[in-house]
């Protein structure tokens, strides 16, 4: 289910409570959809009940990389995640972290990339003071979106 805005979402986050069901919360860019996300996803997907996927707007993700970036407009890349079997609910951001949306959400989990150490992870504080936890996956290798954007700009 993808909604417009995240605050949009938090009546089903109480929805979701009241019927005691775990929120695991992934977020990124997601830009150019490869393997290595969707092997972060499904493990993330395993780690609760239902998974919220959190995408950086495209003002966030060409203030975070520039501009050309991102490669697949805001749009797409939700409708790509949410015909994921793994992703539930897929929403944006426009702030350069997620901290505002993680605050709002109190997500049980949050997964993020083992590429991310425990004191980098936006938002770690927050959902562990409200008795949540927080996943490191490892990262499957040679696998990223800044590699394929590499290899096909070397393209002759």
């Amino acid at each position: 289910m993808i909604f417009a805005a995240w605050p949009d979402l938090l009546p089903e986050r109480h929805r979701l409570r009241t019927a005691q069901k775990k929120l695991v919360l992934a977020n990124g860019c997601f830009d150019l959809l490869h393997a290595g996300h969707i092997d972060l996803l499904e493990q993330a997907r395993r780690a609760g009940d239902c998974l919220l996927v959190a995408i950086n707007s495209d003002a966030s993700v060409r203030a975070m990389k520039g501009e050309g970036r991102p490669i697949l407009p805001q749009a797409e890349r939700m409708e790509l995640l949410d015909g994921l079997a793994a992703v539930d609910y897929v929403c944006p951001f426009d702030e350069p972290t997620p901290r505002e949306l993680i605050q709002a959400i109190l997500p049980d989990v949050l997964v993020k990339g083992a590429d991310w150490g425990p004191g980098q992870i936006v938002g770690s504080e927050e959902v562990e003071a409200a008795g949540g936890r927080v996943v490191r996956i490892p990262l499957v290798a040679g696998r990223s979106t800044t590699n394929i954007v590499a290899r096909v700009l070397a393209l002759p």
